[in-house]
Parts: structure tokens; C-alpha cells; sequence
């Protein structure tokens, strides 16, 4: 699942600061902190009130389950990318075994790990 922390960069949400890992609506509220500006100090000028923040615990937990799905719905992907030769031995099949035995070495490979 993905943090909240990593959600609020998917939504493009800026200039915030997090302290602590909410797990709810309740708890977000509390541990986030808009930040407004900085004094003359180099200061950051926080807000804690929730109409600051341009983003809801909603929208947090919305996106937090389309990441999810996104994820889980790839997942094929990185069990391929795992599996498939290095490059360099994919070049040397190439070489000993031609284009139509890399192309069985990919395939095995694809058809282990297929689309959704």
C-alpha cells in the first residue's frame, strides 16, 4: 500500500509536512501541517487548519487505492523483469542461438508471466 507521504507527491500536494503515519481521517488532521510561507528567519509557517490543506483524507485514501490497483494489475511486469535474461546474456542467445531461440527464451518467460 502506498504511504501517505508517497500518495500526497501523486496528488501533486506541495509545501506540506507530515509528522508521524496516519491511518485515519482523524489522525491526519492532527499530523499534517500545510505550510503557508516562512518569516524573515527562513522559518516554515505552518497551518494545521484542515481548509489549508488542498487535499481531503478522501482523496488520500481514493488514490491511495488506485495506486494499489495500478500496482497489483503490473505486477506481471516485474515478475518478468526479474526473470528475463541480463542483456548481455540475451546478446550472447542472440549470437549462439539466433533470433528464433531468444525469441523461445522471451516467450517462456511471457508465457509464465502473462498479461493481467
Amino acid at each position: 500500500m502506498s504511504t501517505v507521504a508517497d500518495t500526497l507527491i501523486a496528488l501533486n500536494i506541495k509545501d506540506w509536512n507530515l509528522k508521524g503515519t496516519p491511518t485515519t481521517e482523524a489522525e491526519f488532521n492532527t499530523m499534517f501541517l500545510k505550510v503557508k510561507g516562512v518569516d524573515k528567519n527562513g522559518t516554515a509557517i505552518t497551518s494545521s487548519n484542515t481548509s489549508d490543506f488542498g487535499v481531503t483524507w478522501k482523496e488520500i485514501t481514493d488514490k491511495q487505492k488506485e495506486l494499489q490497483t495500478a500496482y497489483d494489475n503490473n505486477k506481471y511486469q516485474r515478475d518478468r523483469a526479474e526473470s528475463y535474461p541480463s542483456i548481455a546474456d540475451q546478446l550472447d542467445d542472440l549470437y549462439h542461438n539466433g533470433i528464433d531461440g531468444w525469441k523461445t527464451t522471451i516467450k517462456a518467460i511471457k508465457d509464465k508471466y502473462p498479461k493481467g
